[in-house]
């Protein structure tokens, strides 16, 4: 399996305020860091830079930790995943800049994937202008500068908040609305108050929540955090929409990773500047769905005459019917299988052959695990028995951030000739096509 360069930054002496609409040189920023050597093994274009900020330089937390994924070292990036998490759940650390899912769709859609662990009071941190939103902005900077991406200054994001942390993609949506393509609320809590302005009615956004079930005591609201985030942005024709899970999910446990990721990719069809621009364009109502959430009917927005105020706007029909099966069922299912395996090698031992292959994950749904053929018949799983990555539905963090390398070894093999064979199953049971190399009879 590939390497990927993985940088460490402690980040000093910075000091926090925030101009979202700014766009960054990394002449403005130079703080002062400790950068140390990227393991040792293969360097390939992907890189990941994990940075702390901590002491008096982290106002909103007793320290902070970012990882920034970056798929490319030479292709401009176009936008940025930022993937928040509730509160308490900084207890995972940094795990989404490995997943493989993410990195699949980062590579399709040339983006930087960035996750924070902000440990600290979410009653502090929840608020963008209590410096996260500055120390993200300083954090893009900085891996930008070392990686040769500076236009990280200034692509648009991709939010995604679960329960605090949707409190805070709200916020975003108020503060910094300039800067968003998309955002996702996980159960977003504690129902702000405010309104927002003219411009964040060009975001499309997704909010998701369980009802009763959905962690509405002690002020925390996330029902009513929903409904009236979604009725505020509606009331202003924002293209946004909600979904009511049922059917035992509930605050902490949710498939929304499955509708968030084609929702991203319809959006980005739709508002990704064009070239490597930085201009969003506006979604387009011409292609955009409503949604009933109390009948689940779907109109095409164009052709509906009735009062459209109360319903999802989606951003097409794809997505629309997406969102039906994702409020019916709590899930989306992939109906296609992964892509195969590349890069298979077998050396052969006495008694023995050695099988190295290379994959990119199911965009939809990931790996469940890799298949092992010889001479058309199974002879080995990749894990043998547990999952090879998924993702927690119990916040969206990912499980393990390290998997496995990509070989797997069949023993009491003879020296005759054989066609060996591998192909990846993803989190649906979908088998790919399988990619085959022939051995050789040794002489």
């Amino acid at each position: 399996m590939k390497k990927i360069r993985t940088l460490t930054i402690i980040i000093i002496g910075i000091v926090l305020s925030v101009n979202c609409s700014k766009s960054m040189s990394p002449e403005e920023y130079r703080p002062e860091h400790t950068l140390l050597a990227p393991e040792v093994g293969e360097i390939k274009t992907d890189t990941i830079i994990r940075t702390t900020l901590s002491g008096a330089d982290c106002p909103f937390a007793d320290h902070a930790d970012y990882g920034v994924y970056i798929p490319t070292r030479t292709d401009a990036l176009r936008g940025v995943l930022i993937l928040q998490h509730g509160c308490g759940m900084e207890r995972f650390g940094i795990t989404r800049p490995y997943d493989l899912q993410y990195q699949a769709l980062a590579k399709k859609w040339k983006l930087a994937v960035v996750e924070t662990a902000l440990y600290g009071s979410c009653h502090v941190w929840r608020d963008p202008t209590a410096g996260t939103a500055a120390a993200l902005l300083k954090v893009l900077s900085d891996a930008g500068e070392k990686t040769g991406h500076p236009e990280l200054n200034a692509i648009p994001w991709l939010l995604f908040g679960h329960s605090g942390g949707g409190y805070w993609t709200l916020a975003m949506l108020k503060d910094c609305p300039e800067r968003i393509m998309a955002a996702v609320c996980y159960s977003p809590a504690f129902d702000p108050s405010w309104n927002y302005p003219e411009a964040a009615a060009k975001i499309p956004m997704l909010t998701r929540h369980t009802g009763a079930t959905d962690a509405n005591a002690n002020g925390i609201l996330c029902w009513a955090t929903s409904v009236h985030a979604f009725q505020k942005l509606r009331s202003m024709d924002a293209p946004v929409s909600i979904a009511h899970n049922t059917g035992g999910q509930h605050h902490n446990l949710s498939y929304l990773r499955y509708m968030a990721i084609p929702f991203y990719e319809a959006v980005m069809k739709q508002r990704m500047p064009e070239g490597n621009g930085t201009v969003m364009r506006d979604l387009n109502r011409r292609q955009t769905w409503l949604g009933d959430t109390l009948t689940l009917q779907l109109y095409r927005e164009a052709e509906y005459t009735g009062d459209k105020s109360g319903l999802c706007v989606l951003p097409d029909e794809a997505t629309a019917r997406l969102w039906k099966e994702y409020v019916s069922t709590g899930t989306v299912t992939d109906r296609t299988p992964p892509p195969a395996p590349f890069n298979l090698k077998a050396t052969r031992n006495s008694s023995s052959i050695m099988v190295r292959w290379e994959a990119e994950a199911d965009i939809e749904s990931g790996i469940l695990r890799f298949e092992i053929f010889k001479d058309g018949s199974l002879v080995g799983k990749l894990p043998s028995s547990v999952v090879y990555q998924r993702f927690d539905t119990n916040g969206d963090n990912t499980v393990p951030p390290e998997v496995p390398e990509m070989k797997f070894e069949i023993t009491g093999a003879d020296n005759a000739g054989q066609i060996i064979a591998v192909r990846t199953v993803n989190h649906f049971s979908l088998a790919s096509k399988k990619t085959e190399i022939r051995l050789t009879v040794k002489n």
